[in-house]
């Protein structure tokens, strides 16, 4: 993230206030709500093309530019919806002739006056899965919905659905930029973009290979995406974090080290009077579970908003810190606090979120740094153990990390092709802390099927 004055970067004196985040529970969580793009620079969608397979069925909507949209499924008929945002028909663009397997027709219209909406018209009732493409050669940004059938007799026949296992905890992991922005240049054309799409593939290895959390990139390939479809990923992946990763560059070569941001009070103050502005427009605001900020007066509205921002911040907060402190014992720092900055990307109203500067691309000893593999590990497995940390004190409900703090141990099912001692690697613990807490001979032999008990915490990494 190039940086034009960073005089006002002042160090964080930020409080915590813990009482007015306890609160929000009884409110819900708020959805994330995004601004949208200008009328003038509106996409546009340019064909939509059908394909059958043996097992699904594709429907690819390709557009100008990167789509920001929403897809959900409606029954009584049985059909899927694909709003557009931002988005209008190209002068050429026809909706195609289609009577499918599984889709018996294709429909389309604008839809308050800048977006538009897709819908399919299903013969049965059919799940369904996104994905964002970037352009390939000739072929345009496309949205790929890929429908599978739902087999409604075994859904009625297979009875009481067996409770789910405790979830993950989703990470939403940003690399900066991408595609024509490649963000900082370093010496020798070194893209901020490259740096910080590897540097995320690292983090994601580093926190799947933990149990209790999942990754979800918002980008994995050299494309560039607005801030819009970025929330929308972390949204629809249901994330309960936000962590975007930048590296840095000044017009003074000697600045160098990592930094943490976290959304200042003034962006605070903006996100919440754009939410009521949003509110008080009719546009898309959030929900708090089962309430819209539609269905209250202003009033109530406001002190939703006010709390909402100021459990998502502190909880940034404390994110942040977590992260600051694993970094302080890997890599260099600018300085050891907090930055505040009102940066558009931390300005999703319902996640806690950071922004990790891993660098200076300008100062040529963080290049060297930054472009070698084992320094991009490095950084990646202090801002997990930092998430890591955060997650352990402020495990949501419902999680199987909230589990594991509750019960002092992880369940383990011993699986064919398992040893202890690559248990114990696997769960960043030792093999005699294994043996003792479950009582193993001292030939660590381990049988399938066998549970096996992790103990969780400072023990076990």
């Amino acid at each position: 993230m190039e940086s034009r004055d960073w005089a006002g970067a002042q160090k964080s004196s930020i409080t915590v206030n813990r009482s007015r985040a306890t609160r929000l529970g009884i409110l819900g969580a708020v959805a994330a709500v995004f601004a949208a793009a200008s009328v003038g620079a509106a996409n546009q969608i340019v064909d939509i093309r059908h394909h059958e397979g043996p097992d699904a069925t594709r429907v690819v909507v390709s557009t100008t530019e990167v789509a920001s949209f929403k897809v959900f499924r409606l029954d009584n008929p049985d059909r899927v919806v694909i709003d557009l945002f931002n988005t209008r028909p190209a002068r050429n663009f026809s909706v195609p002739a289609v009577d499918g397997r599984m889709v018996e027709g294709v429909r389309s219209s604008p839809r308050r006056r800048t977006n538009y909406r897709v819908v399919l018209d299903l013969r049965q009732r059919a799940d369904h899965r996104e994905q964002v493409l970037a352009p390939d050669g000739p072929r345009a940004h496309r949205l790929v919905i890929d429908l599978y059938p739902v087999d409604e007799e075994k859904e009625l026949t297979t009875g009481v659905v067996p409770p789910a296992r405790d979830r993950d905890i989703i990470v939403a992991v940003d690399p900066g930029h991408g595609g024509r922005h490649p963000g900082a240049v370093g010496a020798g054309g070194v893209y901020e973009k490259t740096i910080v799409l590897a540097i995320a593939r690292e983090l994601r290895r580093e926190l799947d290979a933990l149990p209790g959390f999942r990754t979800v990139l918002t980008r994995d390939g050299d494309y560039y995406l607005d801030l819009r479809p970025r929330f929308q990923i972390a949204d629809r992946a249901g994330a309960d974090m936000f962590i975007s990763i930048h590296a840095n560059a000044f017009r003074k070569s000697s600045i160098n080290g990592a930094e943490v941001y976290v959304l200042s009070a003034r962006g605070a103050s903006r996100e919440t009077a754009k939410l009521l502005a949003d509110r008080e427009g009719g546009g898309e605001a959030p929900g708090f579970g089962p309430v819209s900020l539609h269905d209250v007066d202003a009033s109530v509205a406001r002190i939703m908003v006010d709390l909402t921002m100021d459990s998502k911040r502190n909880k940034s907060v404390l994110l942040g810190e977590a992260v600051l402190g694993a970094l302080a014992g890997t890599v260099k720092l600018r300085k050891e606090h907090l930055y505040e900055k009102a940066f558009q990307v931390l300005r999703s109203a319902s996640l806690p979120s950071i922004l990790v500067e891993a660098g200076y691309l300008s100062n040529p000893g963080d290049l060297r740094r930054l472009t070698d593999r084992a320094h991009q590990r490095r950084v990646a497995q202090a801002i997990a153990k930092g998430i890591r940390d955060y997650a352990y004190m402020n495990a949501p409900d419902g999680t199987l990390v909230a589990s594991m703090v509750e019960a002092g141990a992880l369940r383990y099912v011993v699986k064919r092709g398992d040893t202890l001692s690559e248990i114990a690697s696997r769960y960043r613990t030792s093999t005699r802390i294994l043996r003792h807490r479950n009582d193993l001979p001292s030939s660590d032999r381990i049988l399938v099927g066998q549970i096996l008990f992790i103990p969780f915490g400072k023990a076990s990494g």
